[in-house]
């Protein structure tokens, strides 16, 4: 069983910006869209009363790392705004198996049938949290952070990148919109690592940021002779990351990414790259198991 730190890294709090309203909502209204169809909740509508009221709570089942509250709420609150929520826990806060992580009270008809989104959305943020604080726990004691990458889930990318930063990890780049990277199939087509250069600084404005990924050392020597913002260091043995932050000196962002497991992570950290990118973190996470418990049922 994974033992957290009772404290999230010192950074998590000031990175927690919540996801804006509108993409919550719009990606509750197409869940519920998708769920409930033209018919509605069949058993729900056919079992329970519609005056009939309940209360329940979502609790943890395995340990792990919470995020995603704001999104079970607004499931539960979207078929019924009048229900209370009350969270017994924060987003990026370490759980136990058996804690209560937030408590319910509305219509039993809404509670039931928003059940589903809620934990689907809840417990998959959580599982994305949870692995990501593994590896940040992995690394503590060195300088380097963990980050994501655009490897993402249609549609959820901005909750799972939410959820990389509850667990202590950083975001890389939102989107192809927000920053320039230069990948090994760029430098391919573009007929080398200057000219790709050169292309992308005359056409990125002066606020966009320009990261390369390089292959070899002999790469990286190229970069250094036409600067960027940062280097990609792809598929390098902890060996050779060692080597390329000692050509860098601090004159760039390194990135180490490629061949990261929590078994390799520690001795990648301990090259001196500045970040190690997973794309694990989003697209391999397992959903943590959270369940929801009614506890009461009443008439009114």
């Amino acid at each position: 069983m994974p033992q957290f730190h009772d404290r999230e890294p010192a950074h998590t709090h000031a990175a927690l910006a919540p996801i804006p309203k509108p993409i919550i909502d719009q990606a509750i209204s197409s869940a519920f869209a998708e769920d409930l169809g033209l018919a509605g909740d069949l058993t729900t509508d056919a079992i329970i009363k519609p005056e009939w009221h309940a209360t329940g709570t979502i609790a943890a089942r395995k340990p792990g790392v919470v995020a995603g509250l704001a999104i079970a709420e607004a499931a539960f609150h979207y078929l019924d705004p009048a229900m209370t929520f009350t969270p017994r826990t924060t987003d990026g806060a370490p759980i136990r198996p058996g804690d209560i992580l937030a408590e319910m009270s509305g219509n039993a008809r809404a509670l039931l049938t928003a059940e589903r989104t809620a934990l689907n959305y809840f417990g998959r943020m959580c599982g994305i949290a949870t692995l990501t604080r593994m590896y940040v726990d992995a690394v503590r004691g060195t300088a380097a952070h963990i980050i994501d990458t655009r490897k993402t889930t249609p549609g959820l990318r901005a909750f799972e990148k939410y959820a990389v930063r509850c667990g202590g990890g950083m975001n890389h780049r939102t989107g192809l919109f927000d920053a320039v990277l230069i990948k090994d199939n760029h430098i391919a087509i573009a007929g080398g690592v200057r000219q790709a250069i050169i292309a992308a600084r005359t056409r990125a404005g002066h606020m966009v940021k320009i990261e390369i990924e390089v292959d070899t050392l002999d790469q990286l020597d190229e970069v250094l002779a036409h600067p960027v913002d940062a280097v990609l260091l792809d598929n390098m043995t902890p060996d050779v990351l060692a080597e390329a932050v000692r050509r860098v000196n601090g004159r760039l962002i390194t990135e180490a990414s490629g061949g990261v497991s929590l078994e390799t992570v520690r001795a990648i950290a301990e090259s001196g790259v500045d970040l190690i990118s997973i794309g694990a973190l989003t697209h391999s996470a397992p959903v943590l198991d959270i369940g929801l418990d009614c506890s009461v049922q009443t008439s009114r």
